[in-house]
């Protein structure tokens, strides 16, 4: 590990060390462990507890960060990494987020930062062509999919109780009409946890059957909203956390629409499916959505943080988002950013969406998504083959495997992550105890599979013997 302590440095040579740094980083990940070699006591002794009373020279602290890096990080963006759904850094995606660093920009309003207002302009229009979803749909760029809900859910509230006579923004929750608001069995946390912000209880949600790959039942959606009226949301799912399973988006969209109600999607990582020929058809119906969630650092594979909110009703977003204030004049004829996120102050997140767009083209999100739904299908054969047992339909880039009984289960994945060779997560799955592998890291190859199979695979065996 290369030592910390450096002299002080000119700004241009601080930068110039930090590079170096940061590809000996980069270098490491193909062989490294993807599991960290500090402890955490590790990391504290490094980095130090007390703050000092004088200065340190920058490049000192950039070498003690740097160092510390690289024992005490998961190899997230590494080729072997399969615990959540988290891509890696593409470098276009990558070095964009460096100027945006360097720039510094604040987009809140056009005025503050053209530059920056534009290309978030040009690469709404893009995310909007490659997945498929109409024109006039809004959007805005948050920090993750928790964020994008949040704040297409804010959305929906504003119009379907304005729909039903009342002013949210002006009057809050406080008298309002009930909102009737339906998710599915398998719904991901954060849409309850958007909600519960928004001021919707989690035990007044309801919910609604999934099937045994967690998708809605549409009939059961039916039955949910038969004989009732006012204000609704309803909150469907494009890509299960655990399976990758798409609810039924076109049988839902009907429900919804004869119900009068607003429909949201949860499309984090599923969405992306969308921009790739062979997956598109599992989409379908998502274009009908009032609102869609998604996330830019899970499959498009740019930097923390990044999500992304698009919105048919362009006129409820802003109303919902919209922030006033006498020293805030925007701009006549330009889109202001701040008018569709719950931020002023923020990084000029649409920065490496750009980059990465534009430097895969569409042929090679396409490549993308594509390429990693093989692998995962190429991890599960390569389990069922040595024996194991895979819960799911390999349907997107989601595997779910399982030891035997949950105790050998909890200890086989520990004894992985413990190994190193990769990192695949717990989760808990109708009943059953699994392990979760997610493949979304443009990194990641056959090679990649097949040496974490190989460990997998011989780690099981050690505990089995147990």
């Amino acid at each position: 590990m290369t030592s910390g302590k450096a002299p002080d440095m000119d700004p241009e040579e601080l930068l110039e060390y930090t590079r170096r740094r940061s590809l000996e980083y980069l270098e490491s990940l193909p062989e490294r462990n993807v599991s960290p070699a500090l402890s955490s006591d590790g990391i504290r002794q490094l980095l130090g507890a007390r703050l000092s009373d004088g200065a340190t020279p920058a490049a000192a602290v950039i070498g003690t960060l740097a160092d510390a890096g690289l024992g005490g990080t998961v190899a997230s963006t590494g080729p072997r990494y399969f615990g959540f759904v988290t891509g890696g850094n593409l470098p276009a995606a990558h070095a964009a987020d460096w100027l945006v660093s360097t720039w510094d920009q604040n987009p809140a309003v056009y005025v503050l930062s053209p530059l920056v207002a534009v290309i978030e302009d040009i690469t709404a229009g893009w995310l909007r062509e490659l997945t498929g979803l109409p024109t006039g749909m809004s959007v805005g760029f948050v920090t993750g999919c928790q964020m994008a809900s949040f704040t297409a859910l804010a959305a929906a509230r504003h119009r379907v109780l304005e729909h039903a006579g009342w002013n949210v923004a002006a009057d809050g929750l406080f008298g309002a009409p009930q909102v009737d608001v339906i998710i599915g069995e398998e719904a991901h946390y954060t849409i309850p946890m958007a909600l519960r912000h928004l001021g919707f209880g989690a035990a007044r949600l309801r919910r609604v059957g999934a099937d045994g790959q967690g998708r809605m039942k549409a009939d059961a959606l039916r039955a949910a909203l038969r004989g009732r009226s006012g204000p609704c949301i309803v909150c469907a799912q494009a890509g299960n956390v655990n399976t990758g399973a798409f609810d039924p988006l076109e049988a839902i969209a009907d429900a919804a629409k004869e119900r009068g109600a607003w429909l949201h999607v949860d499309g984090a990582f599923g969405l992306w499916a969308a921009a790739a020929p062979a997956l598109a058809p599992l989409t379908r119906g998502i274009e009908r959505a009032d609102s869609i969630a998604t996330d830019g650092h899970k499959w498009l594979n740019v930097p923390y943080d990044c999500g992304i909110v698009f919105c048919a009703d362009a006129e409820a977003h802003r109303a919902a988002m919209l922030l006033q204030a006498p020293y805030v004049i925007g701009s006549s004829s330009e889109r202001d950013p701040h008018e569709f996120v719950p931020e002023e102050s923020r990084r000029a997140r649409a920065v490496p969406v750009y980059a990465a767009l534009r430097s895969l083209g569409r042929a090679g999100l396409a490549d993308l998504v594509e390429r990693c739904c093989r692998l995962a299908r190429r991890f599960a054969d390569g389990l069922r083959s040595a024996g194991l047992e895979v819960l799911n339909d390999v349907v997107l880039n989601q595997v779910l495997v399982r030891f035997g009984d949950a105790e050998r289960t909890r200890r086989t994945i520990a004894a992985i992550q413990q190994d190193g060779t990769c990192w695949c997560g717990g989760t808990q799955w109708q009943g059953h105890t699994a392990m979760r592998i997610s493949v979304s890291n443009w990194r990641t190859t056959e090679s990649d599979v097949d040496r974490s199979l190989e460990a997998i695979v011989r780690v099981a065996a050690q505990c089995a013997d147990i």
